[in-house]
């Protein structure tokens, strides 16, 4: 199959999972003495079998290392995998070698990684089996990596690939180069809160040097991807209801699903590193935003809502009792995913990856958003009008993914500007107009409670754009660019606080009713007998027709004064 993306990106890593490097490459080499082996056969096929074994093997409870078992025909200790796996690491390294452009003209960058697939089982207090998502990407600044990646089944603990990452890539001896990482979560909302616990392997409760390390390995966060958003989950925040997956683990549309809990969102997350930061005076999860696709295709960018949207995979290929039937291509419940958008000099690798480890980055459901965020003491009320207004706020504060100045001296609210101009799109594909940004604040009180808030900063929630829901055409308008100066009002200089913004459009057609009215002949939702079993999704209530894209912004801490520097 063949597929390409409306337009060229930056930068790209493609992650695979580490857990079986060694299986496909025994299983994909006809000359192997098991590369007929059963499972090696349902492997090549990609058959329902192979994928229930294969979350078997990772399903392995974290309570239970011992029990980690590969396919029989790795050896009777897994060794003969073990020992192919640098096989395939080899073919990635090469490929991404072989596509970065090391000229001065900088057009593409490629990063080498992987995907560490940490997925114990559990059974729930309602004696529900869930598949905890733990899945993280980790990524290499250069082409110095290790020889082997560190996968789930070698370092089930996300303590124990940090104890690995250090030896085999920060320690290690690479000659003239040097070996550096980072590790980004992803799908937190599948997690089940677990992600964002902060307990050791042994069950104890982090302290600062535990604190300090999971800082220093994560400092990005996925808050978009294909399979839903892990922003928020509030009650009282409307926009938390955009793509989210009404389960709370990572198979829970193939088994009994769960409730997704706001413990596995990265807002909670945020809080909780506040609340932590006011106890401990550091917090683990200053977590600079991105997203990505996840999809499965090896198609990143891939992520237009449209009609012509393939699906996770490609494996569905119309959702009728037949491959290639017509019908919906993915689960409706999923999305094209997101994109990572780095704010760096250069397109290089180095700049690049010196951009993520300062947070200064942010992520989109998609659309190519142009977002800026600082904030500081002394930000002019009039930055928005100023022509080198970015440079002002450059030399008056810090941007996304920054600690604000300890050093505030009139003991002022900070300020802050936040700048969004809207997707121009491409032909075919126009990009839709901004309808407004705002300012998610929170914060820990002096009893130790966490707090959050939603600020409108710009724009119209209220314009009256709306969608045609039979032809997808929109209606109404907003804006081309927003810009806001904003300070907060409920600023208390000895609470701990995070700031990041969010910048929505006006809503426009989800990729599956873009589908939906493509069905011929067309269908009748008022007579569900007649609408066929490939389509029925499309009159399901539960599955929205519209969706309004959007980009999140890298927080900005406020760090209450202390009397211990650098904390």
């Amino acid at each position: 199959r063949f597929a390409q993306i409306d337009r060229p990106l930056d930068f790209v890593m493609v992650s695979d999972h580490a857990e079986f490097f060694g299986e496909y490459a025994i299983c994909m080499d006809v000359s192997n003495p098991s590369y007929s082996d059963p499972m090696c056969v349902l492997l090549r096929e990609r058959t329902n079998e192979a994928f229930i074994n294969w979350n078997v093997v990772l399903g392995t409870p974290q309570a239970g290392v011992s029990g980690a078992t590969r396919y029989d025909f790795c050896g009777p200790d897994g060794s003969d995998c073990v020992a192919q796996a640098p096989t395939t690491w080899q073919r990635m390294q090469q490929a991404a070698e072989q596509y970065y452009d090391r000229s001065a003209d900088c057009e593409f960058t490629t990063f080498v990684g992987y995907e560490w697939t940490g997925a114990p089982l559990r059974i729930n207090g309602d004696g529900v089996l869930e598949a905890i998502n733990l899945h993280r990407n980790v990524m290499f600044r250069n082409s110095a990596v290790p020889t082997t990646p560190a996968s789930y089944l070698d370092v089930p603990y996300r303590e124990q690939l940090y104890d690995r990452l250090q030896a085999d890539c920060l320690d290690a001896d690479f000659g003239t180069s040097e070996c550096d990482t980072l590790v980004i979560p992803h799908n937190t909302n599948l997690s089940q809160g677990l992600m964002f616990d902060n307990i050791t392997p042994e069950g104890e409760p982090y302290n600062v040097i535990d604190a300090h390390r999971r800082r220093k390995f994560e400092p990005l966060i996925e808050v978009v991807q294909h399979k839903g958003q892990s922003e928020c989950l509030a009650a009282n925040d409307e926009l938390c209801d955009f793509e989210l997956i009404p389960w709370g683990h990572i198979a829970g549309n193939f088994s009994p699903p769960t409730t997704p809990l706001v413990e596995g969102t990265v807002r909670d997350a945020l809080k909780k590193g506040v609340a932590f930061d006011t106890a401990m005076m550091i917090n683990p999860f200053r977590f600079g935003m991105i997203g990505s696709t996840d999809t499965h295709l090896g198609t990143p960018g891939l992520v237009q809502e449209s009609a012509a949207y393939p699906g996770h995979g490609g494996a569905n290929q119309g959702s009728g009792p037949a491959p290639g039937d017509p019908g919906l291509t993915d689960t409706a419940e999923f999305n094209p995913g997101g994109l990572a958008v780095v704010w760096a000099p250069q397109n290089s690798r180095a700049a690049l990856f010196d951009a993520m480890r300062r947070r200064e980055v942010y992520a989109t459901s998609g659309p190519r958003h142009v977002v800026r965020f600082f904030g500081g003491y002394d930000l002019p009320s009039d930055i928005c009008t100023q022509p080198n207004r970015v440079q002002v706020a450059y030399a008056n504060g810090v941007p996304m993914g920054a600690i604000l100045p300890v050093a505030n001296p009139n003991e002022s609210a900070p300020k802050f500007m936040v700048s969004a101009t809207k997707d121009a799109g491409v032909p075919g594909f126009p990009g839709h107009d901004l309808q407004r940004i705002q300012i998610i604040k929170g914060w820990t009180d002096a009893n130790g409670d966490s707090h959050e808030q939603v600020y409108e900063v710009a724009g119209d929630p209220n314009n009256g754009a709306g969608v045609n829901e039979n032809t997808c055409a929109t209606t109404g308008s907003g804006f081309t660019e927003l810009c806001q100066w904003w300070e907060d009002p409920n600023w208390d200089a000895d609470q701990n606080a995070f700031y990041y913004a969010r910048v929505v459009e006006n809503p426009s057609c989800r990729w599956t009713q873009q589908q939906c009215i493509t069905a011929s002949p067309a269908l009748d939702c008022s007579d569900p007998g007649s609408v066929p079993a490939e389509w029925a999704r499309c009159c399901d209530e539960d599955i929205p027709k519209t969706v309004q894209e959007r980009s999140w912004t890298s927080p900005i801490w406020y760090d209450r004064p202390t009397d211990i520097p650098g904390c």
